[in-house]
């Protein structure tokens, strides 16, 4: 079987205050996108893998994935549901097309979709309820993947509010330099402080005064130690974007557009997706 996980956007993004065990409490609004990977599994012959080894194969292919294939998220969601349920020997495929390091959650959501497809493959009987929390065991943000439409998150990034946002027909364009930054080193930069305005408020207002209302905390410490990734959304914002940001701890920017925007021969060497907004 074959599914197709999906990325992210960080519509806002406020650092609140810093947890006792190091984690952080925030506030942003996840909204899905149709950037999406592809992920499929498949039976493997008995004979390929013997018992005493690993019951599975994994071949990731598209966009590089670097580290231990062992590590990989939907690895540790297969993992995850083996500790519980008897899965038979199988063969993962995952096209990587959405690009790591760049805050739109690619990771996570192959991991939520992982677990879901073999919730429906296998007839493992998990409730929704019972999925959500085994995504939450890998990623703050994979039990979104699940619910999989706009929502205020809040706590770690865990507490899902349903929020009435709906962009249908609008463009966005997303650009990703060669820099990723890991989790660990954004919230190194960042001094938590709670807001002047809920996200929950300011997403009512027109898209005309996102810009002003609407801020990324991580934005200022990571577009001053990379200024190419600010220079990005300057360019975006001098395109005619309605409402330009990064996406969560980055490196990606996003602009969102009226109509679609003529962006040949721009943001040469980078990572380019445009696509309609649902």
């Amino acid at each position: 079987m074959i599914c197709f996980p999906n990325a992210k956007i960080n519509l806002g993004l406020q650092i609140v205050s810093r947890k006792p065990n190091g984690y952080h409490n925030l506030e942003t609004i996840f909204y899905p996108i149709t950037l999406k990977d592809a992920l499929e599994i498949i039976p493997t012959p008995k004979l390929t893998i013997p018992e005493s080894q690993k019951r599975y194969r994994f071949f990731p292919s598209g966009d590089i994935i670097k580290g231990d294939m062992d590590d990989n998220l939907v690895i540790k969601a297969l993992k995850l549901i083996m500790q519980e349920k008897k899965i038979p020997l199988i063969d993962i495929h995952l096209l990587k097309k959405i690009p790591a390091g760049s805050g739109l959650g690619g990771g996570s959501s192959d991991a939520a979709f992982m677990i879901q497809l073999l919730n429906q493959t296998y007839e493992l009987g998990y409730s929704k309820e019972d999925l959500m929390k085994l995504a939450s065991k890998i990623g703050a943000d994979c039990p979104f993947f699940l619910h999989n439409k706009p929502v205020l998150a809040t706590g770690i990034g865990d507490e899902l509010e349903d929020i009435d946002l709906d962009l249908n027909g609008y463009f966005l364009i997303l650009v990703k330099p060669d820099i990723s930054i890991s989790t660990k080193e954004a919230y190194s930069m960042i001094t938590p402080k709670h807001p002047e305005f809920s996200l929950r408020d300011i997403v009512k207002k027109p898209m005309s005064e996102w810009n002003m209302l609407m801020k990324n905390d991580f934005e200022t410490p990571i577009f001053k130690k990379y200024p190419e990734i600010c220079n990005i959304k300057k360019q975006l914002l001098e395109m005619g974007a309605m409402y330009s940001s990064m996406s969560g701890s980055g490196s990606s920017v996003y602009g969102i557009f009226n109509n679609k925007p003529d962006w040949e021969g721009m943001f040469k060497d980078y990572f380019v997706w445009c696509g309609k907004l649902n």
